[in-house]
């Protein structure tokens, strides 16, 4: 005997649709509001310094007009940096989030899996060894972290890409590159090491248009595919086996992801250096924000150019000397890495 099945009640319809628009006006509410205050910690950093400017005369120095004192310091120095922490924490955020919601465990970052390292190695070989230019080594650290990340796919692949054995191989990987970069910087001359160190815990010190630029362009081509892609990325969160089930080509899917992810990677370590653990942190943060509420990529994107913006402002001046942003974003991620891994020892997990 065939069964026919009830269409739902309007009332349960109604439920559902107003669940929706609550989830979505709670996105745009929050995503509204992390933009807005990165809009203000972007305008802070250009005003504020060792010589403070004013609103206007910034605004006179966007505009291109020629401001005495200002047009030089804002405009060569402070601007190109602010804006390649910017968008260096974008990318590391929306990098970072991907394969941290995508193998559903916060140690699943870029940091700890060994694709920034994989950079860093290559970076500090190209400069010690090889003694290439800055524009050759930016290429070879992108290429590098490439390949990092399809290595790490392929060892850990068997049947499909299990997150666990993904994060397992990263840390193996990221250990191997580590040790390289700690020999070849043993051995590096005296001359080499300021450039070398760029590369080990990121620095903005140095920051031009020329790098500024590049990653300008590899987030409006890959920041939007990202966008595109966050709606498979939210159905492998529910795992292999129910993204299949709802249709979802998963290893395709999951690719896509992962080149689009790498690519901004590559490209916002070819600018800054792997700045330490931006893309550990800006996922959990941003997800916590947010809720269950739908995409973290720009959430977290946006989290992550507002750790770099802040952490390279207190790098500037809180201390009484120029340090690498890096040390300050390590302070802070640190102790979160220690905590997520003395929870997954007690209770098996570290699901994002």
């Amino acid at each position: 005997m065939t069964t026919v099945l009830a269409p739902p009640a309007p009332a349960a319809l109604n439920a559902v649709a107003a669940g929706r628009r609550r989830r979505r006006r709670r996105w745009t509410l929050v995503t509204g509001i992390l933009a807005v205050l990165l809009i203000v910690v972007f305008a802070l950093s250009l005003m504020l310094g060792q010589t403070s400017y004013s609103p206007a005369e910034v605004l006179g120095v966007l505009t291109g007009q020629t401001v005495p004192g200002a047009s030089f310091t804002v405009g060569e120095l402070r601007l190109p940096r602010a804006l390649t922490g910017l968008l260096t924490g974008l990318c590391f955020g929306m990098g970072g989030v991907v394969f941290q919601t995508m193998l559903r465990n916060a140690l699943a970052s870029p940091d700890v899996i060994g694709i920034n390292t994989g950079a860093s190695a290559a970076a500090v070989i190209g400069i010690v060894v090889l003694g290439l230019s800055e524009t050759a080594v930016s290429f070879l650290a992108m290429v590098a972290a490439l390949g990092a990340a399809l290595s790490i796919y392929l060892l850990a692949y068997r049947k499909g890409g299990s997150g666990a054995r993904l994060i397992l191989v990263g840390i193996g990987v990221a250990a191997m590159c580590q040790a390289v970069v700690s020999y070849v910087i043993s051995r590096a001359a005296e001359w080499d090491l300021p450039a070398a160190m760029r590369w080990i815990t990121g620095n903005l010190n140095d920051a031009t248009w020329n790098r500024a630029l590049p990653v300008l362009g590899a987030v409006a081509i890959l920041g939007p595919v990202l966008l595109i892609l966050a709606r498979r990325l939210e159905i492998l969160r529910m795992g292999d086996d129910t993204a299949a089930a709802v249709g979802l080509p998963v290893e395709r899917s999951r690719l896509l992801l992962i080149v689009a992810a790498v690519g901004l990677l590559a490209f916002g370590t070819a600018a800054a250096g792997p700045i330490a653990f931006v893309s550990f942190l800006a996922g959990p943060i941003a997800v916590r924000i947010l809720g269950p509420v739908g995409s973290p990529v720009l959430p977290a994107g946006l989290v992550g150019a507002l750790l770099v913006l802040i952490a390279d402002f207190c790098a500037q001046y809180a201390f009484g000397t120029r340090l690498p942003v890096g040390v300050i974003t390590g302070v802070l991620g640190a102790p979160y890495l220690i905590y997520l891994l003395v929870r997954s020892s007690r209770s098996g997990g570290t699901t994002l």
